[in-house]
Protein backbone atom coordinates (compact mmCIF):
# COMPACT_ATOMS: atom_id res chain seq x y z
CA UNK A 1 0.00 0.00 0.00
CA UNK A 2 1.71 3.05 -1.19
CA UNK A 3 0.41 5.86 1.31
CA UNK A 4 2.13 9.15 0.51
CA UNK A 5 2.28 10.74 3.95
CA UNK A 6 4.48 9.76 7.09
CA UNK A 7 1.93 11.06 9.47
CA UNK A 8 -1.13 9.44 7.27
CA UNK A 9 0.70 5.84 7.13
CA UNK A 10 1.44 6.13 11.34
CA UNK A 11 -2.26 7.30 11.75
CA UNK A 12 -2.99 4.18 9.74
CA UNK A 13 -0.44 1.61 11.67
CA UNK A 14 -1.95 2.38 14.82
CA UNK A 15 -5.91 2.23 13.70
CA UNK A 16 -4.83 -1.18 12.50
CA UNK A 17 -3.24 -2.01 15.40
CA UNK A 18 -6.92 -2.90 16.74
CA UNK A 19 -8.56 -6.61 16.36
CA UNK A 20 -10.20 -7.31 13.17
CA UNK A 21 -9.73 -3.79 10.81
CA UNK A 22 -6.87 -4.07 7.97
CA UNK A 23 -4.62 -1.59 6.78
CA UNK A 24 -7.39 -0.72 4.01
CA UNK A 25 -9.81 -0.42 6.69
CA UNK A 26 -7.57 1.33 8.84
CA UNK A 27 -6.60 3.70 5.89
CA UNK A 28 -10.40 4.64 4.93
CA UNK A 29 -11.01 5.75 8.85
CA UNK A 30 -7.90 7.66 8.75
CA UNK A 31 -8.76 9.38 5.52
CA UNK A 32 -12.53 10.09 7.34
CA UNK A 33 -10.66 11.66 10.21
CA UNK A 34 -9.04 13.71 8.28
CA UNK A 35 -12.79 15.40 7.10
CA UNK A 36 -13.68 15.94 10.06
CA UNK A 37 -13.17 19.50 11.78
CA UNK A 38 -10.03 20.04 14.12
CA UNK A 39 -12.89 20.05 17.55
CA UNK A 40 -14.10 16.63 16.02
CA UNK A 41 -11.03 14.87 16.34
CA UNK A 42 -10.14 16.54 19.71
CA UNK A 43 -13.86 15.22 20.56
CA UNK A 44 -12.83 11.93 19.38
CA UNK A 45 -9.20 11.89 20.63
CA UNK A 46 -10.23 12.72 23.97
CA UNK A 47 -13.12 9.83 24.41
CA UNK A 48 -10.37 7.31 23.73
CA UNK A 49 -7.93 9.12 26.36
CA UNK A 50 -10.39 9.09 29.00
CA UNK A 51 -11.36 5.22 28.11
CA UNK A 52 -7.30 4.56 28.90
CA UNK A 53 -7.33 6.60 31.61
CA UNK A 54 -10.42 6.74 33.76
CA UNK A 55 -11.83 3.62 32.90
CA UNK A 56 -11.82 1.10 36.36
CA UNK A 57 -13.07 -2.70 37.27
CA UNK A 58 -15.86 -2.61 39.59
CA UNK A 59 -14.24 -3.19 43.29
CA UNK A 60 -16.94 -6.13 43.44
CA UNK A 61 -17.71 -7.65 40.60
CA UNK A 62 -15.03 -6.55 37.74
CA UNK A 63 -17.10 -5.14 35.34
CA UNK A 64 -16.42 -2.24 33.63
CA UNK A 65 -17.22 0.95 36.03
CA UNK A 66 -16.54 4.63 35.93
CA UNK A 67 -16.69 4.32 39.90
CA UNK A 68 -15.45 2.27 42.46
CA UNK A 69 -18.72 0.12 41.77
CA UNK A 70 -20.53 -0.39 38.67
CA UNK A 71 -24.13 0.48 38.12
CA UNK A 72 -25.23 -3.33 38.42
CA UNK A 73 -23.91 -3.58 41.92
CA UNK A 74 -24.65 -0.32 43.00
CA UNK A 75 -28.55 -1.23 41.93
CA UNK A 76 -30.68 -1.17 44.77
CA UNK A 77 -33.78 -3.00 42.00
CA UNK A 78 -31.02 -5.82 41.45
CA UNK A 79 -30.57 -9.22 43.71
CA UNK A 80 -27.78 -9.10 45.63
CA UNK A 81 -28.20 -12.97 46.65
CA UNK A 82 -27.86 -14.17 42.91
CA UNK A 83 -24.54 -13.95 41.23
CA UNK A 84 -24.24 -14.80 37.60
CA UNK A 85 -20.02 -15.84 36.67
CA UNK A 86 -19.00 -14.81 33.65
CA UNK A 87 -15.71 -15.45 31.20
CA UNK A 88 -14.99 -11.75 30.53
CA UNK A 89 -16.86 -8.29 30.49
CA UNK A 90 -18.20 -9.10 26.99
CA UNK A 91 -20.72 -11.70 28.40
CA UNK A 92 -21.92 -9.10 30.99
CA UNK A 93 -23.11 -6.93 28.16
CA UNK A 94 -24.77 -10.22 26.47
CA UNK A 95 -26.64 -10.95 29.34
CA UNK A 96 -27.60 -7.11 30.16
CA UNK A 97 -29.23 -6.83 26.53
CA UNK A 98 -31.61 -9.42 27.39
CA UNK A 99 -33.11 -7.71 30.11
CA UNK A 100 -33.65 -10.88 31.46
CA UNK A 101 -31.34 -11.54 34.80
CA UNK A 102 -32.27 -9.05 37.74
CA UNK A 103 -28.70 -10.66 39.60
CA UNK A 104 -25.30 -9.33 39.74
CA UNK A 105 -22.36 -10.68 38.17
CA UNK A 106 -18.50 -11.91 38.95
CA UNK A 107 -16.50 -11.60 35.90
CA UNK A 108 -13.37 -14.54 35.94
CA UNK A 109 -11.00 -12.69 33.87
CA UNK A 110 -10.69 -15.89 31.74
CA UNK A 111 -11.32 -19.57 31.78
CA UNK A 112 -9.41 -22.45 32.40
CA UNK A 113 -7.35 -23.13 29.52
CA UNK A 114 -4.01 -25.04 29.66
CA UNK A 115 -2.97 -25.01 25.99
CA UNK A 116 -2.88 -21.30 26.81
CA UNK A 117 -1.17 -21.11 30.09
CA UNK A 118 -4.16 -19.96 31.91
CA UNK A 119 -5.00 -21.94 35.68
CA UNK A 120 -7.17 -21.02 38.13
CA UNK A 121 -4.90 -19.18 39.97
CA UNK A 122 -4.96 -16.36 36.93
CA UNK A 123 -8.48 -16.10 37.22
CA UNK A 124 -10.67 -14.17 40.10
CA UNK A 125 -12.07 -17.50 41.81
CA UNK A 126 -10.64 -16.65 44.88
CA UNK A 127 -12.02 -13.35 45.10
CA UNK A 128 -15.38 -14.97 44.29
CA UNK A 129 -14.70 -17.31 47.36
CA UNK A 130 -14.11 -14.68 49.32
CA UNK A 131 -17.07 -12.48 48.37
CA UNK A 132 -19.25 -15.44 49.11
CA UNK A 133 -17.84 -16.16 52.90
CA UNK A 134 -18.25 -12.34 53.68
CA UNK A 135 -22.03 -12.44 52.50
CA UNK A 136 -24.09 -15.19 53.89
CA UNK A 137 -27.16 -14.01 52.08
CA UNK A 138 -25.86 -15.28 48.89
CA UNK A 139 -28.30 -18.04 48.09
CA UNK A 140 -27.51 -19.28 44.36
CA UNK A 141 -24.43 -19.23 41.72
CA UNK A 142 -25.19 -18.94 37.74
CA UNK A 143 -22.44 -20.90 36.39
CA UNK A 144 -22.79 -18.37 32.62
CA UNK A 145 -19.96 -19.66 30.51
CA UNK A 146 -19.06 -20.66 27.05
CA UNK A 147 -20.09 -24.03 26.33
CA UNK A 148 -17.07 -24.95 24.91
CA UNK A 149 -14.12 -27.59 26.05
CA UNK A 150 -12.75 -24.69 28.76
CA UNK A 151 -15.33 -23.38 29.39
CA UNK A 152 -16.73 -26.54 31.05
CA UNK A 153 -13.47 -27.35 32.47
CA UNK A 154 -14.00 -24.03 34.17
CA UNK A 155 -17.30 -24.38 35.08
CA UNK A 156 -16.82 -28.26 36.84
CA UNK A 157 -13.43 -26.80 38.58
CA UNK A 158 -15.92 -24.07 40.48
CA UNK A 159 -18.13 -26.28 41.26
CA UNK A 160 -15.74 -28.11 43.10
CA UNK A 161 -14.61 -25.68 44.93
CA UNK A 162 -17.89 -24.07 45.69
CA UNK A 163 -20.39 -26.97 46.75
CA UNK A 164 -19.57 -27.04 50.18
CA UNK A 165 -20.65 -23.72 50.74
CA UNK A 166 -24.46 -24.30 50.71
CA UNK A 167 -25.49 -22.57 48.10
CA UNK A 168 -27.21 -23.80 44.95
CA UNK A 169 -25.66 -23.97 42.13
CA UNK A 170 -27.18 -23.70 38.22
CA UNK A 171 -25.99 -23.53 35.01
CA UNK A 172 -27.55 -21.66 31.80
CA UNK A 173 -30.04 -24.10 30.02
CA UNK A 174 -28.88 -26.27 27.10
CA UNK A 175 -30.49 -23.85 24.18
CA UNK A 176 -26.89 -22.72 24.20
CA UNK A 177 -25.44 -24.77 21.49
CA UNK A 178 -22.27 -26.31 22.22
CA UNK A 179 -19.10 -24.65 21.62
CA UNK A 180 -21.06 -21.42 21.43
CA UNK A 181 -19.16 -18.09 23.40
CA UNK A 182 -22.06 -16.25 25.12
CA UNK A 183 -21.37 -13.15 22.90
CA UNK A 184 -22.13 -14.06 19.86
CA UNK A 185 -25.59 -15.65 21.19
CA UNK A 186 -28.71 -14.18 20.01
CA UNK A 187 -30.41 -12.33 22.52
CA UNK A 188 -33.65 -14.52 22.78
CA UNK A 189 -31.67 -17.26 23.08
CA UNK A 190 -29.52 -16.05 25.86
CA UNK A 191 -32.36 -14.81 27.89
CA UNK A 192 -34.17 -18.12 27.90
CA UNK A 193 -31.12 -20.05 28.76
CA UNK A 194 -30.55 -17.93 31.90
CA UNK A 195 -34.66 -18.26 32.74
CA UNK A 196 -34.82 -21.62 32.18
CA UNK A 197 -31.23 -22.73 33.95
CA UNK A 198 -31.11 -25.84 35.57
CA UNK A 199 -29.01 -27.18 38.71
CA UNK A 200 -25.59 -27.86 37.79
CA UNK A 201 -25.53 -31.59 38.96
CA UNK A 202 -27.71 -32.67 36.11
CA UNK A 203 -25.39 -31.42 34.07
CA UNK A 204 -22.69 -33.55 35.53
CA UNK A 205 -25.53 -36.53 34.76
CA UNK A 206 -25.74 -35.78 31.64
CA UNK A 207 -21.72 -35.98 30.48
CA UNK A 208 -21.31 -38.91 32.66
Amino acid sequence: MNIPSKILENAVDQIASLPGIGKKTALRLALSLLKRSQSEVSDFVGAIDELKKSIRLCDTCYNLSDEKTCKVCSNAGRDQNIICIVEDIRDVMAIESTSQFKGVYHVLGGIISPMDGIGPNDLRINELIVRIENNKEIKELILALSTTMEGDTTAFYLYRKLETKGLEISTIARGVSIGDELEYIDEVTLGRSILHRTPYQNSLHRQS
